[in-house]
Parts: C-alpha cells; sequence; structure tokens
C-alpha cells in the first residue's frame, strides 16, 4: 500500500483508539485495525468502480439504443422511459423520481447505508444520461433490444455487485415476497407484465414484444455479471464406502472436500448408525466425471447436488479436477 495511505490510516486508527480510552496506544493495538481499515477501502474502491463503469453501461444502452428508438425496459427504468414518451421531459429527472419510493423503502427493509449508496449511484446515472452524449448505434429494432437489454443489464449488474442498484423494483419485490407469500420472481414478473401491458397501449404491441425481449436480454446479462458465468455445483455424499470417496476426490481428482461426522436415521434394524458425510465443490462440466468416479466405487451413494451462486478462497478456481 501507499505510504502515504499507511501512514493515514495508522494515524486515523490511533485517534480511534485515543477516543475510547485514555491509556496510551500500542502497536498491538493499532496493527489489527490498521487491517480493518485496508480491507474496508480496499472493498469500497472495488465497489465504486463497479458502480461507476455500471452507471456509464447503463447510460450507453439508454441513449445509444432504446431511448432514441422510442423503446423501453422492465422495473423503474421502463417506467421512466414510458414516462418520457408520454410527457416529454428529460428522462433523468422520471429515473430519479421513480426510483426514489423504491430507495427509501430499502433504508427501512434492507440498510441506510445501501439505500445512500442507490441514491448516489441513481443520481449518477441521472447526470451521465442528461449530460453525456452518447452516440446512436443503430436502428434495428432487434439489435435494439437484444444489445440496449444487454448493456443495460451489465449496468444493474455491476451496480449490484458494488452494493447498490440502479433500478430499485427489486427492493419492492423483496418487500412484497415478505408480506405476500409470493417469491421476488413472482413480484418481479408481475410488475413487469403491467409495464409491458401499458407500453403496448401508449405505444404499439411491437414495441412491447420487443420491450420483453430487451428485458429478458438485461435480466440474462445481470445474472451472469452477478452470479458468474461458470455455475459451481456443491454435492453432498453419503455413502458407506465414505473413506474410499474422500482418498479418491483428494488424491485422485485432485479436489479438496469437508468431512461431517453424521449419524443415519434409517435402517432395517431401526437403530442409527455412525457415518462419514463428504462435501466438495465442482464447476458444471466437471460433474460427469465426478458422478463417474463415484459410481465405480458405489452405485448406491446418496448424492445431493445443489447450484452454488459464487465462492471465495479453497482450490476450486485454482486448478481443475486431475485424473485420467
Amino acid at each position: 500500500m501507499n505510504p502515504f495511505l499507511s501512514k493515514l490510516l495508522v494515524d486515523v486508527a490511533r485517534k480511534r483508539l485515543k477516543s475510547k480510552s485514555d491509556a496510551p496506544v500500542s502497536k498491538r493495538q493499532i496493527v489489527p485495525l490498521v487491517r480493518i481499515f485496508q480491507v474496508e477501502l480496499a472493498h469500497a474502491i472495488k465497489e465504486y468502480i463497479f458502480i461507476i463503469i455500471g452507471v456509464f453501461s447503463a447510460g450507453f444502452g439508454l441513449k445509444g439504443f432504446l431511448l432514441p428508438n422510442h423503446f423501453i425496459d422492465g422495473g423503474a427504468t421502463g417506467i421512466s422511459l414510458l414516462l418520457n414518451h408520454v410527457t416529454s421531459l428529460d428522462l433523468s429527472i422520471f429515473l430519479i423520481l421513480v426510483n426514489l419510493p423504491f430507495l427509501i423503502l430499502a433504508s427501512k427493509t434492507i440498510s441506510l447505508k445501501f439505500a445512500i449508496k442507490s441514491i448516489a449511484a441513481i443520481a449518477f446515472l441521472a447526470f451521465v444520461v442528461h449530460f453525456i452524449d452518447y452516440p446512436t448505434i443503430t436502428d434495428d429494432k432487434l439489435l435494439i433490444s437484444v444489445f440496449g437489454g444487454f448493456f443495460l443489464g451489465l449496468g444493474i449488474g455491476l451496480s449490484v455487485r458494488g452494493g447498490s442498484v440502479i433500478d430499485g423494483t427489486e427492493v419492492l419485490a423483496i418487500y412484497l415476497s415478505r408480506k405476500l407469500s409470493l417469491t421476488i420472481g413472482d413480484v418481479l414478473l408481475l410488475i413487469n407484465i403491467l409495464i409491458f401491458s401499458v407500453g403496448a397501449y401508449v405505444l404499439s404491441i411491437e414495441t412491447a414484444l420487443y420491450a420483453i425481449l430487451t428485458y429478458l436480454a438485461a435480466a440474462k446479462t445481470v445474472d451472469f455479471v452477478v452470479d458468474g458465468v461458470e455455475e459451481y455445483v456443491g454435492v453432498t455424499i453419503i455413502s458407506t464406502h465414505h473413506e474410499e470417496l474422500r482418498v479418491m476426490l483428494t488424491d485422485k481428482l485432485g479436489r479438496a472436500c469437508t468431512i461431517y461426522a453424521g449419524k443415519g436415521g434409517f435402517g432395517t434394524t431401526g437403530k442409527s448408525y455412525d457415518k462419514d458425510i463428504i462435501y466438495t465443490v465442482v464447476t458444471r462440466l466437471e460433474l460427469a466425471k465426478l458422478q463417474t468416479e463415484i459410481d465405480k466405487i458405489d452405485r448406491n451413494a446418496f448424492i445431493i447436488m445443489g447450484v452454488v451462486k459464487d465462492l471465495k478462497g479453497g482450490m476450486i478456481k485454482k486448478k481443475p479436477l486431475q485424473g485420467h
């Protein structure tokens, strides 16, 4: 880290410790606090870089594709585009006004810090949309809907990675899903059906159909950005041959695993029995090979698989499965 920045963090840590106690501050007290500050600063810088890139990407999707061709999208952005078309007021005004109620709701349902960061991101997006002149890329409707959705989704996804939103309808969906017996996806679907229905009436049915394509392109891009292109699968293996399976995973395939001490709850005698439960994570592309190796040892092994959105640390991102 930069020497000036390191010295600044040390000074801040010393002042904070002195404010809590009049006792002399030792180096042993300062070092852990400085490390915490370093982590917080590094994460904050990374998050704001994500948000800035995301805002410029979303602005490009809006002004380079959707806005000049009177296209709309789903969510709060779609509502803003519809209002812009009906009233001819500047889109940047509606981006703030439409999202504001959702962000007030976010301050109560998620956190005040999240809401403040989102307000800053949306205000920056409004600034970019109003003051930066993006070139109109194409007038082909299919390209507009696909790539307009892609760049808008890229912007939304990067903003989410940065700990904020530039489209507040997901906040409403989270809130309503807690109040009603609906999932977040169900609420978002209902909101967007309403938006596209109004779009079909105000603009045209054809434009509304292209808007659905825009929304799908944006939603899929958001999934890729937030969850990652490479999907991971968590695999739980329950077998009486657990030791052979562990050796196969660690020695033959070169994959780390976690062993849980388990107890069976079903048996022909009605008695429970001790067994080790193995948990490991592989990529979706490596799943077939793992299943093959498991079947070689125990064809009757009980295997539970679940999608893992993302992971950090460990060996899985460092090297692929071994073996031939």
